[in-house]
């Protein structure tokens, strides 16, 4: 008999980056509005996913959240090094990834990310190009993401061509985020100076 309870999906925030443009600053830290981007986060990617976890190479910014906090398994990989480790410490088939330094995702974005698909990776097509690091990644991509680290090739996109993409396109995309803040990031000073400016995360 078919269930009406949608499958399982995991989250993981990605915060295992040096920071080195932001002077080493716990990114995820960072208060905009009334609340810290890691508290945000957390908070509505529960509202979809459960367990919600955090990609670390220090544990200590995070032992206050009382979450659990997984290390990297791949020193040096980047991005997709921390994607392939929240891949292997998920306990579900499919696991919604972003990276910490996003203080504007929305709910709709990410129960979108959420509903079920058929594919290896359910990816948001901002004007920017694609955004990996706020996707649904399935336990099927950790193999060529892992051939990938191997052979020293750890650009995202190539790994995508070998995957069956489910691409969300801006026009959903603008639904979700009338403003145009979701992938407003906070990789520099300036940047953050900017988020700020932006004004309230929205809820």
């Amino acid at each position: 008999m078919a269930s009406d309870t949608p499958p399982r999906i995991a989250a993981a925030i990605l915060a295992g980056g040096l920071a080195r443009r932001m002077g080493g600053a716990n990114k995820a830290g960072l208060r905009i509005g009334n609340e810290r981007i890691i508290d945000r986060q957390l908070r509505i990617l529960r509202q979809v996913a459960e367990p919600v976890f955090i990609v670390a190479g220090v544990a200590e910014p995070f032992q206050e959240l009382q979450v659990r906090v997984v290390p990297d398994i791949v020193a040096g990989a980047g991005p997709l090094g921390g994607i392939y480790t929240a891949l292997t410490a998920s306990p579900c088939d499919r696991t919604l990834i972003v990276a910490c330094d996003l203080p504007y995702l929305s709910a709709p974005l990410l129960e979108r990310l959420a509903a079920p698909s058929n594919a290896d990776l359910t990816i948001p097509r901002s004007e920017r190009g694609y955004e990996p690091l706020c996707a649904t990644w399935s336990a099927a991509c950790g193999g060529p993401i892992w051939r990938r680290i191997q052979s020293g090739t750890l650009k995202t996109a190539l790994v995508m061509e070998e995957l069956r993409v489910e691409e969300i396109g801006p026009e959903v995309l603008a639904s979700c985020d009338p403003h145009g803040l979701l992938f407003v990031n906070n990789n520099t000073p300036h940047d953050y100076e900017r988020a700020r400016r932006l004004g309230l995360m929205e809820s």
